[in-house]
């Protein structure tokens, strides 16, 4: 009878954290905790774009002047 009250109350414990882990999801702090991330990972993926096309595009005019260079050269 003791093992069915210890599994019974592991039950009724794992119940009480797991709904106040569900209310926390639905909280308002989180909910923009969330929102404030995910603004921010866009952000920052916004500008690693931004960087990236700017890299290129500065590669292609590196190498646009190589080729002009050497063909007033040759």
């Amino acid at each position: 009878m003791s093992s069915g009250m210890s599994i019974a109350s592991v039950f009724v414990l794992s119940s009480f954290l797991l709904s106040t882990h569900a209310s926390a999801e639905e909280s308002q702090s989180f909910v923009a905790q969330n929102q404030a991330r995910q603004a921010a990972w866009e952000q920052a993926q916004q500008e690693l774009t931004a960087k990236s096309l700017n890299h290129e595009q500065s590669q292609d005019k590196s190498v646009d002047l190589g080729k002009e260079d050497s063909s007033i050269k040759g």
